[in-house]
C-alpha cells in the first residue's frame, strides 16, 4: 500500500478530511503513512480552498501510534543520524496542524495512543467516542515520546499532570480524558462520525480569516509576553475587521439572521 493509499484526502465545501487508512494495523504509523500525513497537512496549509480540516482513522480506530510489530521485528537499524532525521520529518505533521491558520478537528474513536495521541493533541478540537481508549503509551514500550505529545500535553494540562500521564501511562476512558480537558466532547460511538464532521464543517463554513487569527492569538499566548500578545491581538482584530466576513456578520446581527461567510 502506497503513502497515497494509506492517507486518504477528500475536499468538500472547504473541509479537507484526512483519513489514516491502515485499518488492519489499527492505523499504526509506518514510514509511508507518516509521509502521507505530512503531505496532506502541507496541502491543508497551502491550499486556499481548504478552510478547515477533519483528521480521522479508518476502521473505527483513530491511531494506536507507531507500529510496535515492526519495531519488534528487529530489522537492521539505521544509523542514529538517519533515524533521527526520519523521525523529525514525520513529526512535522504535528507542527503543521498546530501552527497553520486553519482549524483542525480530530475524530477519536477506538483508540488514540502514543504518537497517535500526540497528533490528536496537535489538533484544535477533539471529538471522542464514548468507548475510545486514550493513553500516552510510550513508557510501556520503552520510549520517551514523540510527535510533540509532551509539548502539547504540558501546555494543555500543566507539567504535573503531563508527568503523571507520561510516566505511568494509564489508559483513560473518553470520559476521564474529557474531565481532564484532553478532549472537547464525548458522544455515543454511533454518533462520533456525524458529530466530528458537523463540527469540522461548521468551522469550514465559518469566517476563515478570523478563525485563523484566533488560532494564532492562542498559539502566541503559549510563548509571548502579555504586551506582545496585546500587540498581536490588536493587529489581528484590526485585520479581521476589514474582512468581508466581518461586514457580513455585523449586517446579519443587525438583521437578526444567520451570517453567510465566504472565507475572506
Amino acid at each position: 500500500m502506497s503513502a497515497n493509499e494509506m492517507v486518504l484526502q477528500k475536499l468538500d465545501h472547504g473541509l479537507l478530511t484526512i483519513t489514516m487508512n491502515r485499518p488492519d494495523r489499527r492505523n499504526a504509523l509506518n514510514a509511508d503513512m507518516t509521509r502521507g500525513l505530512v503531505e496532506a497537512a502541507r496541502r491543508a496549509q497551502e491550499d486556499h480552498e481548504v478552510r478547515a480540516v477533519l483528521l480521522k482513522g479508518a476502521g473505527g480506530t483513530f491511531c494506536v501510534g507507531g507500529d510496535v510489530k515492526l519495531m519488534a521485528e528487529g530489522r537492521a537499524p539505521l544509523p542514529f543520524e538517519a533515524k533521527m532525521a526520519n523521525l523529525r520529518r514525520g513529526m512535522e505533521v504535528s507542527r503543521i496542524l498546530h501552527e497553520m491558520p486553519k482549524p483542525v478537528v480530530a475524530q477519536l474513536d477506538g483508540a488514540a495512543a502514543g504518537a497517535g495521541l500526540s497528533i490528536a493533541l496537535s489538533c484544535d478540537l477533539r471529538v471522542a467516542s464514548a468507548s475510545c481508549k486514550i493513553t500516552t503509551a510510550f513508557a510501556k514500550v520503552g520510549l520517551s515520546g514523540d510527535y510533540g505529545g509532551t509539548y502539547f500535553l504540558t501546555h494543555l494540562l500543566g507539567s504535573a499532570k503531563a508527568r503523571e500521564l507520561y510516566l505511568t501511562s494509564p489508559v483513560l476512558t473518553a470520559q476521564e480524558a474529557f474531565s481532564l480537558g484532553m478532549v472537547t466532547t464525548v458522544v455515543p460511538d454511533a454518533e462520533v462520525e456525524v458529530a466530528a464532521h458537523e463540527l469540522a464543517m461548521s468551522l469550514a463554513q465559518g469566517p476563515s480569516v478570523t478563525l485563523g487569527y484566533i488560532k494564532r492569538n492562542i498559539n502566541n499566548a503559549e510563548h509571548f509576553s502579555l504586551e506582545a500578545c496585546f500587540d498581536a491581538e490588536a493587529i489581528h482584530h484590526s485585520r479581521a475587521g476589514e474582512t468581508a466576513d466581518h461586514k457580513e456578520a455585523a449586517k446579519a446581527f443587525v438583521e437578526k439572521r444567520k451570517p453567510v461567510f465566504q472565507g475572506h
